[in-house]
């Protein structure tokens, strides 16, 4: 699949929702009920003037549910959304690459500009102080304090108006928080709640990201109707899509919106892959398989870019190497069939972390590399998986 250029801004937002309560009497019924109540008013919190956004690696600050910031001038509802990009501090590292990006080829889009946005609540009110008053008790209660990881995300173009961009998140925040309220009844046994993380998806056809509630803790094998559900809901049929692993989670990501895509890539297809790793066996397709693997030495890996681009093209899978020192996993090619120039779209399949695609890019994990990537005296063995009779 080629990824197409799209200048979109992705709008992120990250933070943590507490929820503290006690319970006189520690049941499921109780519990349940409390954590409506908890998170009704949660709810009603996050409608108010209490949500406040902090534009990361700037020093603006925005109230989302009026049109109130700490730069009125520059930012109102009838702006673009585009404007909040100049009060961002990207780090001199990553602003010297984009200017290099820029010169290097002027055809090429930049990295898709990404605000990441911290999610905060205000402590403090304009109601006038009160005595405090404190009250003991001597009967037991069982206390609930846990924390719901946020991590919504919404692309829009640049000339979206920032009036109806800070409505979108809002919103985008409030369906997170029903789509975890709904996660956490469906897999709480007792009184043990479950966390419920939130998870990215790209899916065929879709331009923009679904985001699902995955209940972390709770084994693959448990969560087949859970993933049905979701299945039918975005893509209207029974087939599985949805791959419940971090890998696949950053693989998606990062050929989505974290990697500028290079004139002529040939990439993986999304598509195929949610069904490589999901490891389904379909009744027409049959399940899918790998050629014979084949042994390159380093210095021949430049000449790798045929087949590599004809097996992206045709099959769409990621191509496992194994061999050197560590393993790698090819995600995709640039190869220029006149001149020979080749570039290798390579993913770490040792990396553990969160998804943090500023982590995974600066580090390294995940990027864009040269034939001298390769250990030129050492023997790579590649797999090309396949399915047969592909319809």
């Amino acid at each position: 699949m080629v990824i197409s250029e799209s200048m979109d801004i992705l709008f992120r937002i990250r933070g943590g929702l507490d929820l503290a309560f006690q319970l006189a009497t520690p049941n499921e019924i109780f519990l349940k009920k409390a954590l409506k109540h908890v998170l009704s008013d949660l709810s009603t919190k996050l409608s108010s003037n209490a949500l406040v956004f902090r534009i990361c690696h700037s020093s603006v600050y925005i109230w989302p549910s009026s049109d109130v910031n700490t730069i009125p001038g520059e930012l109102t509802d009838a702006s673009a959304c585009k404007n909040i990009l100049r009060f961002i501090q990207f780090e001199p590292e990553e602003d010297i690459k984009r200017k290099l990006m820029r010169k290097k080829d002027k055809k090429l889009s930049d990295m898709h500009q990404i605000v990441n946005i911290d999610l905060m609540l205000e402590m403090s009110t304009s109601l006038a102080a009160v005595t405090p008053i404190i009250e003991r008790e001597s009967g037991g209660h069982h206390y609930v304090n846990m924390t719901l990881p946020v991590d919504a995300v919404i692309s829009v173009a640049p000339e979206e108006t920032w009036g109806k961009v800070r409505k979108l998140l809002v919103d985008a925040i409030h369906n997170q928080l029903t789509d975890m309220e709904k996660c956490i009844l469906k897999y709480m046994k007792g009184t043990s709640i479950v966390v419920p993380e939130p998870l990215h998806f790209l899916l065929p056809g879709k331009k923009n990201l679904v985001t699902i509630s995955y209940p972390s803790g709770i084994p693959d094998g448990q969560l087949q109707a859970y993933r049905k559900g979701h299945q039918i809901t975005y893509l209207g049929c029974n087939h599985s899509r949805f791959v419940w692993s971090r890998a696949y989670m950053v693989i998606i990501i990062i050929c989505r919106i974290g990697l500028m895509t290079m004139a002529g890539a040939v990439l993986i297809d999304l598509c195929r892959l949610s069904a490589l790793g999901s490891n389904i066996r379909d009744t027409q397709r049959g399940p899918f398989q790998h050629t014979e693997k084949f042994s390159s030495q380093g210095s021949e890996m430049a000449c790798q870019g045929r087949e590599l681009a004809k097996h992206f093209q045709s099959e769409g899978t990621p191509v496992m190497v194994g061999g050197g020192v560590l393993a790698h996993t090819i995600l995709g090619v640039a190869w220029n069939e006149i001149t020979g120039q080749i570039k290798f779209l390579i993913l770490d399949p040792h990396y553990t972390g969160a998804e943090d695609l500023q982590v995974i890019l600066e580090k390294g994990w995940c990027g864009w590399k040269g034939p001298d990537f390769w250990n030129k005296d050492a023997y790579y063995n590649l797999c090309l998986p396949q399915r047969p009779n592909m319809i």
